[in-house]
């Protein structure tokens, strides 16, 4: 609130404030004759208020009851009443819109209990002009606090659309992260893999390492592929290619296979068309399964099962046991299996992983009936 902007905006409020102020009461003293004239006293007062009206920002409840101390030593000094409430005015919305209700009500009140004291003391009260003034600082007070409710509600508005804005790009970032392990980590297992095959047989059996190669080759280029999907989502909500549906495991299976994985393939019932989201899901569960395998297990076979019904369920076993350079050793962080259950819970699904016998067994449940967001 005590930007230098905020203060040069208020400037011109002040200057404002302070011109109605003199010119309004010089011309409202030829009509008061029974009434102290303006003198220098007189005139610091009409300038004192406003000149208050530049801390108002920074200090709205000590600006309030400054320029109601101001407005008392005025009606004090009984000169001709004018517009000199105007300051007290701006002052007590001030403090109103700043959360200092009740001092800006008790300043309020006690201005008008002086000025209802000396016109009791000097004769002049007026029963239907007073009711008219209490009248007028009830609709002030009104005013000021439905102004204050309706900024308190934008401000409400503003924090809730900031929160989930927030919340939205959170969950995106997520979804990134997830998308790029799943992607990275299958990727590279297998090019390191075929890696370290080249390399043993460059010399011995040139043709198989070509092969090697070509496979690296082949899986590297579909990784930058759909890395580049993945990033394009940062600029563009709409991918530029579909995303890996369930249709692609065939690719999970040569491609496990260049790894030295046989992977059996079973699907239980008639495939159907599912919800995007549950593809996808289905896909990287399958994905970080094997990947999972081929990093962390000595076993060179696995079996993947496709269950459709009322939901789609999957199963991905391996016989194990873990590799001498599996677990810990193999480089893997735990956020594989973190982001399958993530997927899975947005999905109102459920997910397990754990130990199979000497083996390793992934079972998970993606409902088909469940509205995606």
């Amino acid at each position: 609130m005590d930007h230098p902007r905020a203060h040069r905006r208020l400037v011109p409020v002040v200057v404002g404030v302070a011109l109605i102020q003199l010119v309004g009461t010089r011309a409202a003293q030829h009509g008061q004759p029974d009434r102290h004239q303006l003198d220098a006293f007189g005139y610091v007062l009409l300038l004192l208020g406003p000149a208050l009206l530049l801390l108002r920002h920074r200090f709205p409840l000590a600006v309030c009851l400054g320029t109601t101390a101001v407005g008392v030593v005025y009606l004090l000094a009984d000169f001709a009443y004018g517009p000199i409430l105007l300051s007290v005015v701006v002052g007590f919305v001030g403090a109103v819109l700043s959360g200092h209700r009740k001092g800006a009500w008790l300043s309020l009140s006690g201005l008008y209990l002086v000025h209802l004291v000396l016109a009791l003391a000097t004769g002049t009260f007026r029963g239907w002009q007073e009711l008219g003034l209490l009248a007028w600082l009830l609709l002030l007070v009104l005013a000021a606090e439905v102004v204050r409710n309706k900024s308190e509600q934008r401000e409400q508005r503003r924090q809730v659309r900031a929160e989930r804005e927030q919340r939205i790009a959170d969950e995106q970032r997520m979804a990134i992260a997830r998308e790029l392990h799943d992607v990275l980590a299958h990727s590279i297992s297998l090019i390191n893999i075929q890696a370290g095959v080249a390399l043993e047989l460059l010399d011995g059996d040139p043709e198989q390492a070509r092969s090697a190669l070509t496979t690296i080759k082949q899986t590297s280029k579909e990784a930058l592929g759909e890395v580049r999907q993945v990033l394009g989502t940062l600029r563009t909500p709409a991918p530029r290619v579909p995303a890996p549906t369930l249709d692609r495991l065939g690719e999970l299976v040569t491609q496990a296979r260049t790894a030295g994985l046989t992977v059996t393939l079973r699907t239980h019932r008639a495939a159907r068309p599912l919800p995007p989201g549950v593809e996808l899901a289905a896909f990287r569960i399958v994905q970080e399964a094997l990947t999972n395998v081929i990093r962390h297990s000595s076993a060179r076979t696995a079996e993947v099962d496709i269950h459709y019904g009322s939901a789609l369920t999957l199963d991905i076993r391996d016989p194990g046991p873990l590799s001498a350079a599996g677990g810990p050793r193999a480089g893997g962080s735990g956020s594989g299996l973190t982001g399958m259950r993530e997927r899975v819970a947005a999905l109102g699904g459920s997910v397990t992983a754990a130990p199979d016998g000497a083996g390793f067994h992934v079972h998970a449940e993606l409902p088909l009936t469940t509205q995606e967001p």
